[in-house]
């Protein structure tokens, strides 16, 4: 007799949970709080990060599990579980292979050179190879359901994909009109659209059709086990029995008191969808899950914007902070960083504490770029083309002393650093803060450039100057219920709690504080869906897996 398994949310992890549930031979239910379906991941860029992954052979990319295990507990800094960082890499390829091999559209490409984002650390890989994405897919393979899939804000015409953009970077590469319009006919979506749109096909072709607006409220237990949740629909309330509850219902990030509560510093604009209200951390928290991680999140620096331009009203600031003739000032005037660190780093930049004026160093501050970045680059963070004028909105003046006086900058304070830089980028490296010299860095920098520093190091001589301030924002917080290695929860004593599981943001992550490559946040969350599925139905990856080891 097959098992019942429920599985809350679908984004990457809950739809990859759904399928691999069913594959195991059980009978699945899938429950979305939202109207549409896709959660962040259909906000996505869609690449997952999976080292040693079949497709490295494609790109002559020498990779292997040890590899990547000394790099991500390079980068631990004690918050990483090594059991779980094992357990990531050893079911991740598998992932890929099962999706790519089931009867379904799922299929995934390397993307070449992208490197990792610590790519200098013991086991990073400066060439890339790491992260994969999903060709472009047509929704109009989804009949009705193409309507049902959330569209993102940040990738607001879903015919683009991050590979048509050189992954994203601040100078976008050209797709012709012609290809546009070919995409077009057939509603043809690339990024996390062309991952959803894949996985939700894969489910309904299996006869899983997601039931939206449908909010779990409590988990139901029997003898200590859980077997089944409460749903809340509209005014009904109704209870869904089942031998399996598996959890990706995404972060915590839009409820205010537990942000203030667990994270470790400023949080005041995410980025993802809103419903990530963390329910699941408190269906799990009421039946005495131990918590883990709970003080971080995917950090990401944004910038404001009018809602009448961009939905909500935040515009992520990845690549167009790399670019030559820009720099990040603080209130004193200061450069405090380097500028192109990844998103995830930066975040520790905006939790910098002043003890001597108990307050944030860092906060407020500002991105500033000069005409010389406007002509060569446009105002990239809102997709303007180069030499195109910014919105009234951003802060300009056609001096550094003026544009410090409008910031309320100490006097002579941007002057001075302005000053400085100039003289680094004209001896060819940052002393500061080494900006250019990982490559990560360069590579979100100038493409013309892609050899060298001048990617990213440039002088701001060209007035009028402009100043967007920025914000510490968020992809998702990445703390919740510990698991184990089959993303089973686990109780304040460190037993599995029987038939519940979690993935995704709204478990404690694997990867602790770090992001170890493009993709990053995806790939933890559909791994441990692909391995909660499978255990969920009563079959084990890592008994099978060993298994077949001992038979070779």
């Amino acid at each position: 007799m097959s098992r019942e398994v429920i599985v809350l949310g679908t984004g990457g992890s809950g739809l990859t949970a759904a399928l691999a549930a069913h594959d195991s031979g059980a009978k699945v239910t899938v429950y979305e709080k939202h109207h549409q379906i896709g959660g962040t991941t259909a906000w996505s860029g869609g690449m997952i990060w999976v080292p040693n992954n079949r497709h490295e052979v494609r790109l002559g990319v020498e990779d292997s599990r040890e590899k990547a295990l000394t790099y991500l507990m390079s980068l631990s800094h004690g918050l990483i579980d090594q059991t779980m960082a094992e357990a990531f890499l050893d079911a991740g390829p598998a992932m890929v292979e099962y999706l790519e091999d089931a009867d379904g559209p799922v299929l995934f490409r390397p993307i070449p050179e992208f490197p990792d984002y610590h790519a200098e650390h013991p086991g990073g890989m400066p060439g890339g190879g790491r992260s994969l994405d999903c060709p472009l897919y047509p929704f109009d393979d989804l009949g009705e359901w193409c309507d049902r899939v959330t569209k993102s804000p940040y990738y607001p015409d879903p015919r683009y994909s991050i590979f048509d953009s050189t992954i994203g970077q601040a100078v976008p590469q050209p797709v012709s009109a012609d290809e546009l319009d070919r995409r077009g006919q057939r509603d043809e979506r690339g990024s996390g659209q062309a991952l959803i749109g894949r996985l939700l096909k894969a489910c309904l072709e299996r006869g899983v059709e997601p039931q939206t607006s449908c909010r779990a409220t409590r988990l139901v237990q029997k003898d200590g086990a859980v077997c089944g949740v409460e749903i809340a629909r509209g005014e009904e309330v109704i209870t869904v029995n089942a031998d399996a509850v598996i959890l990706a219902t995404g972060g915590f990030e839009w409820d205010e008191e537990m942000k203030r509560a667990f994270i470790r510093g400023p949080l005041t604009h995410p980025v993802s969808i809103p419903t990530n209200t963390g329910d699941g951390l408190k269906m799990a928290m009421r039946i005495g899950a131990k918590l883990g991680n709970m003080r971080e999140a995917w950090w990401m620096p944004v910038h404001e914007a009018p809602r009448e331009e961009i939905s909500t009203g935040v515009v992520l600031l990845a690549g167009a902070r790399a670019l030559p003739r820009s720099i990040m000032i603080n209130k004193k005037g200061r450069r405090f960083v380097n500028e192109a660190a990844n998103y995830n780093a930066f975040g520790a930049a905006f939790h910098e504490q002043d003890v001597s004026a108990f307050d944030y160093a860092n906060l407020p501050c500002w991105l500033i770029f000069d005409q010389g970045y406007v002509e060569k680059y446009g105002f990239g963070m809102m997709g303007g083309m180069p030499g195109e004028d910014p919105p009234q909105w951003v802060m300009r003046a056609d001096s550094l002393a003026r544009l410090a006086n409008r910031l309320g900058l100490p006097e002579g304070s941007l002057e001075k650093t302005v000053s400085h830089w100039n003289a680094m980028v004209a001896e060819g490296r940052d002393a500061d803060f080494q900006r250019g010299e990982a490559a990560h860095d360069i590579w979100w920098g100038d493409p013309e450039h892609r050899e060298n520093r001048a990617a990213t190091l440039g002088p701001l001589t060209d007035g009028p100057f402009f100043a967007v301030e920025i914000k510490s924002g968020a992809l998702g917080t990445k703390g919740g219920p510990q698991t184990d290695h089959n993303a089973r929860v686990l109780d304040v004593d460190g037993a599995a709690i029987p038939g519940l599981y979690a993935a995704g943001n709204v478990m404690a992550s694997a990867m602790g504080m770090t992001y170890g490559g493009p993709g990053g946040t995806i790939a933890p969350g559909m791994v441990f869906g692909f391995v909660a599925g499978r255990h969920a139905a009563g079959q084990s990856f890592f008994v099978e897996a060993e298994a077949k080891a001992g038979a070779q």
